[in-house]
């Protein structure tokens, strides 16, 4: 508590990506396109699973919650940068900057847990898992262990985090809260409690990467049973998936392992998994896949016939009704 008592900071000053405003209008019309890409893609992919029967499965769940997480991890970061692009000041209250900080740890936290869980079920862990009680019980228990998970590391961080005494200074070297350029601001000595909540994410980062790159090798491995078209198709497919991993570990562990780097490098590595990399994720995961170019073009079919019957709002509701009445024939 006198740690808390201590705290006089109430606002930060965020220094952005950068000073110059030529660049700041390039950054904004990017970043704006990208971050609305973001959003029309992961909804497209959750409205999509939700409403075709055929993509209920275990896989099709797990990516149904990573386009949520990609939403979220986002919206936590892109919209406060945008708006910070186009002011002059660029201020944020000390517990909207907590929170901030919160949220960007449990969104990153419980995405790299499901894309190690994904990975294990490529290679057959999960489904194995599957084939032995109710595919949906254990979905549903490994999407509670992730989200637990990221929710007990996020609480962790951020309350390490809040304990420090923040008396100034309070200009913050970054677009965004996050705990490197944070507990850079404490007013006394924090290298041995830094280490700890730096440490503590690299490790998670790090091992979590360790454990896909294991999985992916043996995948790889077990490709030389395979035929030459099966192979070309699995390196295919295994390859777009680690691109994505790697876009999204490498900053990360780059982050919190190498902290003696310049922060404009930090804010180049940062923006690659807080923008970049969730727009690519439902081309590269899901909206390649034949059975969901089906499911889309099929609903979007529903939808139109729908709309020609009614203007009111009933094309959704037909949608509904009709999945009802599939479920019941089955």
């Amino acid at each position: 508590m006198d740690a808390l008592n201590q705290t006089r900071v109430i606002e930060f000053v965020s220094l952005g990506l950068t000073e110059n405003w030529v660049l700041e209008v390039l950054f904004s019309v990017a970043f704006s396109i990208t971050y609305v890409l973001t959003l029309l893609g992961n909804t497209l992919i959750i409205v999509t699973i939700v409403f075709s029967l055929c993509l209920h499965t275990p896989m099709y769940f797990f990516l149904s919650n990573l386009s949520f997480i990609d939403i979220c991890h986002s919206s936590v970061t892109v919209p406060k940068m945008l708006k910070g692009l186009l002011l002059e000041k660029k201020t944020i209250s000390f517990d909207n900057c907590i929170t901030q900080l919160f949220s960007l740890h449990l969104f990153a936290c419980a995405e790299i847990f499901l894309l190690t869980i994904m990975a294990y079920d490529r290679y057959g862990v999960c489904s194995t898992a599957l084939s032995q009680c109710d595919e949906h019980q254990v979905c549903v228990q490994l999407a509670f262990a992730l989200w637990l998970g990221g929710t007990v590391h996020s609480l962790a961080q951020t309350f390490l985090t809040i304990r420090l005494p923040y008396c100034g200074p309070n200009i913050i070297d970054s677009y965004f809260c996050n705990v490197p350029p944070v507990i850079k601001l404490v007013c006394t000595d924090t290298y041995l409690m830094g280490m700890l909540i730096v440490s503590n994410s690299g490790t998670v980062s790090l091992t979590c990467f360790l454990a896909l790159v294991t999985s992916y090798t043996v995948i790889l491995v077990s490709l030389r049973k395979q035929s030459a078209e099966g192979c070309r198709k699995a390196l295919s497919t295994c390859s777009a998936h680690f691109m994505v991993v790697g876009f999204f570990f490498g900053p990360c562990i780059f982050l919190y392992t190498w902290a003696d780097t310049s922060f404009s490098m930090d804010k180049v590595v940062s923006v690659f998994y807080t923008v970049v990399t969730p727009q690519p994720n439902p081309l590269i995961y899901t909206l390649r896949k034949e059975e969901v170019k089906s499911a889309i073009k099929h609903l979007r079919q529903k939808q139109v016939f729908s709309g020609s019957q009614a203007h009111n709002g009933f094309g959704v509701t037909s949608i509904i009704m009709d999945i009802s009445l599939t479920r019941q024939r089955k």
